[in-house]
């Protein structure tokens, strides 16, 4: 019998495989949280066409665990402008909202991205698109220039942070291969 088939070795992690999420951090750090009203929730879901007891992911129809920014905060590692808020929230399943990422919604949908609800086999796609598109034509969410709002300073001056913190990811990435090439070869040799 073959064992190693039920084997799957942990993948070797490294220290700047994460600055996508330092970048992430960066940038909805400064992101305001605006907290809806019950009567807000309930008008959007009216409008989603669901209540406490139809609740489900928008895009797919399973359960639904989070709300997903239908419209990305970050775009090529920089913020859209758009806050977290309910004109720019909908739920979804975990799934479909690490499937979608900071993709446009409408394109992901029908694409053959894996976990998208065209891929998962979704027979009611253009129904929950066509809410989607009501949702998002209904109230256009707040959209922030950040840099204008904080002064030109405060905001290079968040970016340089940022990019100490990326290079010393980076050089913190050399010592570690270094450290990790010395125990391996170590280890090899016992």
């Amino acid at each position: 019998m073959e064992y190693l088939t039920l084997f799957k070795m942990p993948k070797a992690m490294k220290i700047t495989g994460r600055s996508s999420s330092i970048t992430n951090s960066f940038i909805n750090s400064i992101i305001p949280v605006i907290e809806p009203t019950n009567d807000e929730v309930k008008h959007a879901l009216d409008i989603l066409e669901m209540d406490h007891y139809s609740f489900q992911c928008s895009y797919c129809g399973t359960v639904a665990t989070e709300w997903d920014h239908l419209r990305p905060l970050v775009m090529n590692k920089k913020p859209t402008g758009y806050v977290s808020e309910i004109h720019n929230l909908v739920p979804a399943c975990g799934k479909c909202n690490q499937s979608k990422g900071n993709k446009d919604w409408r394109v992901w949908m029908i694409s053959d991205a894996a976990l998208s609800p065209k891929t998962k086999g979704v027979s009611d796609i253009q129904k929950r698109m066509e809410r989607l598109e009501r949702y998002e034509n209904n109230e256009v969410p707040t959209k922030v220039d950040f840099e204008s709002l904080v002064g030109k300073e405060k905001w290079e001056q968040h970016w340089k942070n940022w990019e100490v913190v990326q290079e010393t990811m980076r050089n913190a990435q050399v010592l570690a291969t270094e450290i990790n090439e010395t125990v391996a070869k170590s280890y090899t040799q016992l």
